[in-house]
């Protein structure tokens, strides 16, 4: 076992950058409507062989928007329920089609795949282009799987900051909540990318940094590109078991 991974619980896949919002907050600054999307077969596989080698306890999918492109979430959450990961996530923003038909058959290949958590993104900045009753027709779908749906807003400064943003935040919650969702704790906007354009005057030398930064040295969670890439690697050209074992800091760093 690789000693800079001994640690290893999590792997993580940005099914795309492309994403069907254009937030003002979003930490990757704008995102085109379509785009690169990761290849769900080498992904499946990857998944199998790091948990031949590592007890995995978690497998997420995110992007941009990830169900742009279901059957690949849905072949890497297979995967995962395959070998006995217990979370398998995803982080959706609820807004890839505004069919009927397609939303149900994507609510089902979801439970089919076994994703047993979704975190649904929904807060005053995804809701300023993302139109909020397309999101809640995707989470009554997904209830009726009896999924689990958490609620995961951003929140600026704080969750008890009082701005604008907030205040409609907590608005829009609570038309999910009288349907019965949970709220989850969210995130607090970090300054980058869109955030940092366009919110600037709400951060502070006190701002969060990035929670979302690992230790190249024990590192927790392997984070898996569109492209393939990964810890200074790329599952595309190079096997999966190669890349761990041969990873280190430096390599993490672009130093070698």
């Amino acid at each position: 076992m690789n000693e800079y991974l001994k640690h290893l619980n999590k792997i993580e896949f940005v099914i795309t950058y492309a994403c069907t919002g254009k937030c003002k907050h979003c930490s990757e600054g704008d995102h085109a409507p379509c785009g690169e999307h990761i290849d769900g077969e080498k992904a499946a596989d990857a998944v199998r062989k790091i948990c031949a080698l590592y007890p995995i306890e978690t497998v997420m999918t995110f992007g941009g928007e990830p169900l742009l492109y279901p059957e690949a979430v849905f072949k890497i959450h297979s995967a995962a329920k395959a070998c006995g990961v217990a979370k398998r996530q995803v982080i959706t923003n609820g807004y890839f089609s505004q069919n009927p038909e397609r939303i149900a058959e994507v609510a089902e290949g979801l439970f089919a795949c076994g994703v047993n958590e979704i975190l649904l993104s929904v807060d005053a900045f995804h809701q300023e282009t993302i139109p909020l009753e397309a999101v809640k027709s995707f989470a009554l779908a997904v209830q009726k799987k009896n999924i689990l749906i958490r609620l995961s807003p951003a929140w600026l400064v704080s969750r008890e900051h009082d701005d604008p943003y907030n205040e409609k935040t907590r608005k829009i919650l609570l038309a999910f909540e009288e349907l019965g969702f949970a709220v989850g704790e969210g995130n607090v906007i970090f300054p980058e990318g869109n955030a940092k354009r366009y919110l600037s005057n709400y951060f502070t030398s006190e701002t969060p940094q990035n929670p979302y930064v690992e230790n190249p040295k024990d590192l927790r969670c392997v984070s898996v590109a569109p492209d393939g890439g990964l810890v200074g690697g790329n599952l595309y050209r190079q096997d999966i078991t190669d890349i761990l074992n041969h990873y280190t800091p430096t390599k993490w760093c672009g130093k070698e």
